[in-house]
This record gives C-alpha cells, structure tokens and sequence, in this order.
C-alpha cells in the first residue's frame, strides 16, 4: 500500500469517528455564524487548537536543467489563548522533496519552525463579523539544510477578518449561507539580499552570487457555504449525516513581491470541503495554479483538526489569564 493510500484510509478512519461523536458545533462563532479552520490561509479566531496533522503533496515544475519536484509536506501547528482575545502558536513541518522526473533520490528533513501571535480586536455577532490583528515569524535557519529551508527570517504582520451574509433579505435566503474570510499581509525578511561564493570544478575560480529578498505582499481569500447554516437557521432540506456538516469552499491564496527585483505574482485556488464536528473538523482541497507563473502544477492538502476549548473546555482548552467568552 503507498503512502498516499495509507493517508487516505488514516483520513477515512478520523471521519468516521468524528461522524459518531456529537455534531453540535461549539467553536468559531460570531452570533449563528460558525467559521471553520480553513486550510490554505489563517482563520481570523483567536482560539486554542491543534491540527494535527496537515499533509499535502504538491508537485512543481522545473527549471532549466532542473527537474521537477514532488514536495510532501507533514506539518502540526498548535495554538494556544493566553487571553480570551490575545493568543499564540508555534508550527512544525516535515518535507519530503523527490525529483518528480528522470528518478533520483528523495531527501527529508524538518523545514524551519513557526510562532505566530494573534490579536481579536473587532466582533459583531448580529453581522456575523470579525477581525484580527497578528504577527507569524517564520525561524530563519532552523530546519535542515538538506531541503533548503530559509538561512533568514521572515515576520509577517497580518490583518484577518470574516463576514457571513446572514442578514441578507428573505429573496436572498438561500444565500445566508454564504461566508467570506480573508488575509492580508506582507513578509518582511531579516535580510534584504544573501551571498553565497562557491568554486567552480573546471576552473577553480571563485564565482560568487547574491540573492535579493523581496517584502512579499500575501492576500488569502475564502468563500464557503455551510450546509449546517443551511439547515439550521434558512430551510431544513433533510441533508443526512455527515453531510449536514459539510461546508463546500474555494480558497485563493496569491503572493506578490513588492520590492529587490520583483517577479510575477503567483499563487494557488483551492477548491475542497470541510467537515465540521463539535470536537473536530477533517478537510481536504485540491492545489491547482492561478497561471503559469506559479511553481505548483497540482496537488492536494488534507487536515485533522482539533478544537481544544471545546475538547477541554476546563483544563487545556482555556485561556492562561482572563475569562472566555
């Protein structure tokens, strides 16, 4: 059995037990409004959660003389409240890079750790709104070099918001469902430009070669449709388990360097589904390129993901100081 197989029947089992715990949803509301943990962007909740864990397998294609790559990545990221509206969180990913042509072997190694902050500073629970303010810091030089991770950092302040249509007029009903999240940010490197030299075989002269970092606009963008909202707060079409839970979504998520030599914009559109348990939510997208420009040719990401201050409510899944709302 390959691996891919094996991901999928790990997948299946998880579904299966979250679909015979109970499906009432706790977590990630602004009033009826429930905003899942989505996949390729940050959710603007402040909350206490575990996703563990991500995996996604993308392939990419090559440049000049080099081949493709089949990049699989295994990430866990955890965060944690430290106030009702304040909360932190650290991520960890494992790659697995494979030449996607001509054979060769595969290299493995941990790519550079993650912290992030994040800060609730706007809720509105009649207009099913919300906003955050937060920080992610991705640790230069803490992953293996075999796989090439970043010898810089990179800080990236970021602006997260949701909206659902719940308001809409009852000519309009069917649409209540609808949900809009989205990210904006820009990464900024600790180091504006690296230099390498190295020796060339035949010659034995020096050639030395410097890197420009650009600052890196990011947007992430995500138009869901609960069928939980569906049934519950518009119309109860008689939709079975599990499928009463399920929030069908297309993500988009598109950088942009700003600055130091610039380049295209590139980035992916990520058509999946999520379902969402009171406990638990499991999710998988296709990875599919906006337009050439962009390395990725296809690929797939799958998550399990915990709710801890529902799974918890009294112990770990509280905040560190302050009450919960």
């Amino acid at each position: 059995m390959d691996a891919f197989h094996s991901r999928a029947l790990a997948l299946a089992a998880a579904f299966s037990l979250a679909c015979a715990s109970d499906a009432a949803l706790g977590h990630g509301f602004a009033g009826k409004r429930f905003f899942p943990a989505t996949l390729a962007s940050d959710d603007p909740f402040v909350a206490d959660e575990l996703s563990l864990p991500t995996v996604s397998s993308a392939k990419s294609r090559g440049e000049g003389d080099e081949p493709g790559l089949k990049t699989t990545t295994t990430s866990v990221d955890y965060t944690k409240r430290v106030t009702p509206d304040f909360g932190v969180g650290l991520g960890a990913a494992w790659l697995r890079l494979k030449p996607d042509e001509g054979g060769g072997d595969a290299v493995s190694g941990a790519d550079n750790l993650s912290a992030s902050a994040k800060y609730r500073f706007y809720q509105d629970e009649a207009a099913e709104s919300i906003a955050s303010f937060g920080v992610d810091w991705d640790i230069g030089h803490s992953g293996a070099k075999r796989v090439g991770p970043e010898a810089f950092s990179t800080f990236t302040p970021t602006l997260f918001a949701g909206k659902g249509f719940g308001e809409l007029p009852e000519s309009l009903k069917y649409l209540r469902p609808v949900a809009v999240t989205g990210t904006l940010g820009v990464g900024i490197p600790s180091r504006s430009s690296t230099t390498t030299t190295t020796v060339d075989p035949d010659t034995g002269d020096a050639i030395t070669t410097t890197e420009r970092h650009p600052h890196v606009l990011k947007v992430g963008f995500s138009l869901q449709y609960s069928l939980s909202y569906l049934q519950s707060f518009v119309k109860d079409v008689g939709l079975p388990a599990p499928l009463d839970r399920m929030i069908p979504l297309i993500e988009v998520s598109l950088q942009k360097p700003l600055d130091r030599g610039g380049g295209p914009t590139t980035g992916t559109w990520n058509p999946g589904i999520l379902w969402a348990g009171r406990h638990m939510q499991l999710g998988v997208e296709a990875i599919l390129p906006i337009n050439s420009s962009t390395p990725v040719r296809h690929g797939w990401i799958a998550q399990i993901h915990f709710f801890m201050d529902d799974l918890f409510p009294r112990s770990l899944g509280r905040p560190i100081s302050g009450t919960a709302q």
